[in-house]
């Protein structure tokens, strides 16, 4: 299908190039100019034929066509606008028409197409692409120091209105000045937002502000399958259709902030604290550390030794996970541990900034649960915390209609259900453990298995095995070995970082803006565009070239007709704008000629044009080149 679906981009490019000669031919007839050929396709020519005078070919590469107006083509010894009903010996008003046509067309077969998404019912998207609610934010980013976190929302970006990630993507990425996000930050569980506004860059930062922007926008994550017949959800009781809520203590907004905790080497432990001559039981999120970055006094090992041996553990004793706690044998704390650096005088551990289960533990507390399980004492915490667990809270049963974009973030934050998920969270890891509440279900507590331990069907396995291989083969090519050395690190930790082995999917949401709006927004972002590049703004390489659009179409209608038609208007409309730039070369150059040549009342000789446009056609080639170059290397770094 692949093959197909790249026909089908070839010939969409193809249709949109020739559309677009239509115009420019239909307007030529129209005005009395001599076509002499009207050419589908490029290269040698396979068919040709004469219809009303003209020569129709069709030609061996179907990459759009091209029409030749006699006087287009220089005659030696004759001037353009000498030849009867040539391109150039019509008036200048009319060789307007006939340049504006091509874009005109283009235009109008854009809107055409928009109009029939939005009869059509518009297009199925993913949700992550029309949300304003943050999915992850990187540790190192500006909104992070900010306070920012998953499940906040960003709408607008230095003051002006942003709707979803792409439109604060690309705002950034076209941002010349200082850019400052503003948002609202969300607490699910109270209720309360507040708002937060965080600076990206400096006015006199030379980064881009979207390099340091760090942050996805949310998605669902909706179980479809499991995708290893050694998964770690086989047996928790997770069925199709479940949706990942809450894991480890935290809500879910993306499969970037679930892979962080699922590889953040914390427990949850279940604790009761005396309180005002009462007992209070809590959830708290400790550090799990190797008990070699610990620091012991010679007691502490030999209890921890002794432990070990109640435990039946048989690996070295450093080697073992435990909490940076010093603890009874009853699993009551009696202080903080140092850990990493022995010569600090005490430890004070900190909870952090709007993570709710991330208490430091109090002398006097009683550990009596470590992820949702039961422990009797210290030898007990220190024979379960070996294994990684994972608590997941599933939504079952819930809404599974595809909902109006407008409405996706109202109803993806009423669909949390904060209570429910109150009364399953306030029992975890308690006799009175409660598993269910309102459609919601606490799984049983995943054991997580490293990627390398996952088992994969002999293909799968081959294929990642070759991906590995020429990731380490493409790394090993850096010149900078401390880059180098990095970047082998990374790769070596990938394989070793814990997973689900589960088949997540976003929900989708329908998109149908009125096609008024769609053609607006593409014009926009078109100009924009084009306006940066010519400031400096923006890189040439951020643009795609031939190969780039191709792959684009190629992927629109792998995923259905609507979106094919979605790119086929866009690519249909930014074709008819660059076509209007006054270019000598394109058709806002014919225009500009001709507006010269109106108010002048004198014609342009051939070589005054030759001489303009040279220059600029081999400035076009030369882009040409540059953009397949920049598109062939972005698809061998995706391929690798």
């Amino acid at each position: 299908m692949t093959i197909f679906y790249l026909i089908l981009a070839i010939l969409g490019l193809g249709l949109l190039i020739f559309v677009h000669e239509l115009g420019h031919y239909l307007m030529a007839r129209r005005v009395k100019m001599t076509v002499e050929v009207f050419s589908i396709g490029f290269g040698p020519p396979i068919r040709k034929w004469t219809f009303q005078g003209v020569q129709w070919q069709l030609c061996m590469l179907p990459f759009g066509g091209y029409v030749r107006i006699a006087g287009m083509d220089q005659k030696k010894g004759v001037e353009p606008h000498q030849i009867p009903d040539g391109y150039y010996g019509k008036k200048p008003w009319d060789r307007i028409k006939v340049a504006l046509a091509g874009p005109l067309v283009n235009m109008a077969f854009a809107f055409i197409l928009f109009c029939l998404i939005w009869t059509a019912g518009g297009q199925e998207k993913p949700f992550q692409q029309f949300t304003q609610l943050i999915g992850y934010v990187d540790p190192q980013s500006p909104l992070y120091s900010g306070g920012v976190r998953p499940g906040d929302e960003f709408n607008a970006l230095d003051g002006k209105p942003v709707h979803n990630y792409q439109e604060l993507a690309i705002a950034l990425l076209l941002e010349e000045k200082s850019a400052t996000l503003q948002g609202t930050e969300i607490n699910y569980f109270s209720g309360k937002k507040e708002p937060f506004s965080v600076a990206l860059r400096s006015p006199n930062s030379a980064d881009p502000a979207s390099s340091q922007l760090g942050i996805i926008p949310a998605q669902y994550l909706i179980f479809q399958d499991y995708t290893s017949s050694a998964s770690p959800l086989k047996g928790s009781g997770i069925e199709k259709g479940d949706r990942l809520v809450w894991v480890d203590g935290e809500l879910i907004f993306s499969r970037e902030q679930l892979s962080s905790l699922l590889n953040d080497s914390k427990s949850l432990l279940t604790i009761e604290r005396p309180l005002n001559g009462q007992v209070q039981t809590l959830l708290a999120q400790v550090p799990r550390l190797k008990i070699s970055d610990l620091c012991l006094t010679p007691e502490h090992k030999s209890e921890l030794d002794d432990w070990q041996h109640e435990a039946g553990l048989k690996s070295k004793i450093q080697q073992l996970y435990f909490i940076p706690y010093l603890l009874k044998h009853d699993g009551t704390v009696e202080e903080a541990h140092a850990f990493m650096d022995c010569n600090a005088e005490k430890v004070v551990p900190t909870s952090a900034p709007r993570t709710p289960f991330a208490l430091p533990l109090k002398p006097g507390d009683r550990i009596i649960g470590i992820d949702g399980v039961s422990v009797k004492d210290a030898t007990d915490l220190l024979k379960k915390i070996q294994t990684r667990h994972a608590l997941i809270i599933v939504e079952r049963g819930g809404d599974t209609s595809t909902t109006s974009w407008e409405k996706a973030d109202s109803l993806f934050e009423s669909s949390l259900n904060p209570e429910a998920l109150q009364q399953i969270i306030s029992t975890i890891g308690t006799a009175d453990s409660q598993s269910r509440s309102d459609g919601l279900f606490l799984l049983q507590p995943v054991p997580l298995k490293s990627f390398s331990e996952l088992e994969f069907d002999s293909n799968t396995q081959n294929a990642l095995k070759a991906q590995y291989e020429a990731q380490k083969k493409q790394i090993e090519k850096n010149s900078d070995a401390k880059e180098r050395e990095q970047q082998l690190a990374l790769l070596e930790q990938s394989q070793k970082r814990l997973m689900l082995g589960a088949l997540l999917k976003d929900r989708l949401v329908s998109y149908n803006p009125p096609p008024t709006t769609l053609f607006a927004h593409v014009l926009d972002q078109t100009w924009k565009t084009l306006t940066n590049l010519v400031s400096g703004g923006l890189s040439p390489k951020a643009l795609a070239g031939p190969v780039g659009i191709v792959q684009a179409l190629q992927s629109s209608w792998a995923s259905g007709i609507l979106d094919a038609f979605y790119w086929l208007g866009f690519v249909s409309l930014n074709l008819a704008i660059l076509n209007l730039l006054p270019i000598p070369v394109l058709d806002g150059g014919h225009i500009l000629f001709a507006a010269i040549e109106g108010v002048t009342k004198k014609p342009i000789k051939a070589k005054t044009m030759e001489k303009f446009i040279l220059p600029f056609l081999i400035l076009l080639v030369i882009l040409f080149i540059y953009l397949t170059y920049q598109d062939i290397a972005r698809l061998i770094h995706r391929l690798f």
